[in-house]
């Protein structure tokens, strides 16, 4: 009986370290990432932002992202989204093409800039 309840205790200790592992759920912003360009928040993110994403977090849907601040504040969170890390957004897809998300991710690198 004490086996069973220890290896049943080991089972449950084991699953919730598992399922609460983040390690491999999260993508890191890659600091090796070419990033010669200055990218541009008003001429280059907020547009991308403004075509694919505020249509629903434009205010109805949380998170609201339609500004420097929200965008920002947001930003690791939005880049996992674009990489399908939990779920891929836009919802719906097709997922971003690859130079958006590389544009969006040296954005973060550069200081998330509000220029």
């Amino acid at each position: 009986m004490k086996k069973g309840i220890f290896f049943l205790s080991l089972l449950c200790v084991s699953a919730i370290a598992v399922v609460s592992c983040n390690k491999d759920k999260t993508p890191l912003v890659d600091p090796n990432l070419d990033c010669t360009e200055t990218v541009s928040f008003n001429q280059q993110i907020l547009p991308m932002i403004s075509n694919n994403c505020v249509s629903c977090h434009g205010g109805g849907q949380s998170p609201t992202i339609t500004n420097h601040s929200e965008i920002s504040t947001h930003a690791t969170a939005i880049l996992n989204s674009l990489k399908g890390v939990p779920v891929l957004m836009p919802d719906g897809g097709p997922a971003l093409a690859d130079s958006l998300i590389q544009q969006f991710e040296c954005w973060i690198n550069q200081g998330k800039l509000d220029n």
